[in-house]
């Protein structure tokens, strides 16, 4: 049975992968695709679980190292239980965040060693690797007026300093820079139907 391929979309607070992702949903189930669409940290009922104790705004303050190692519990369960199983039945898979937030948010911004947290991933990841990641690309400063608009109360990360949003912005490109199979960044401070253009053209050139 032919695989399904599996999509990420990265970026800062409000760069809008939500509303892209199902934009990319549509667009290949148009294309005769089977598609699920899910998200991190979530996308299976254990995951989900986990997440409510990291995103709350009211969520306990661990240390960076710690925090990983419950967003890669969700990760692993996520994996287990959603993305592997939809990949091996041929369907395609659209993950709003993945690994590379936590490279990122607790890497690049929090300074957990890169090693540990790409050895610990390669031990839980069960070989899955994103075929296309876009990076959604905007100023933190656009970013967190966009992310204050909705209604949400999962905002904790929304609340750091200007400057923990410019080293996430950094980081997203710097593994851009250093995954140019996988990555593709895509100016997400333009028209929202001006985004989903450009991502459905990358999506078309290198996935079909």
């Amino acid at each position: 049975m032919v695989h399904g391929k599996f999509i990420t979309l990265e970026g800062g607070e409000g760069a809008g992968k939500t509303t892209q992702a199902t934009y990319i949903k549509e667009f290949l189930q148009s294309r005769g695709k089977r598609v699920l669409l899910t998200r991190e940290p979530g996308g299976s009922l254990g995951a989900e679980l986990i997440r409510r104790l990291l995103v709350d705004r009211t969520a306990y303050s661990w240390d960076p190292l710690t925090e990983y190692l419950l967003f890669t519990a969700a990760r692993r369960d996520h994996i287990l239980k959603t993305i592997k199983p939809a990949l091996e039945e041929g369907i395609w898979v659209i993950c709003d965040r993945f690994y590379d937030s936590s490279i990122v948010y607790q890497g690049y911004a929090q300074h957990v060693p890169s090693e540990m947290l790409t050895t610990i991933y390669d031990f839980i990841s069960e070989g899955i690797i994103p075929n296309l990641t876009l990076i959604l690309n905007i100023s933190p400063e656009e970013g967190l007026i966009r992310a204050h608009k909705r209604s949400n109360h999962e905002d904790r990360f929304e609340q750091m300093s200007l400057q923990f949003h410019q080293q996430i912005r950094k980081g997203f490109l710097e593994i851009a820079k250093s995954h140019p199979e996988r990555c593709v960044v895509v100016n997400a401070e333009e028209e929202e139907y001006q985004i989903r253009d450009t991502i459905i053209k990358v999506i078309e050139s290198h996935l079909f």
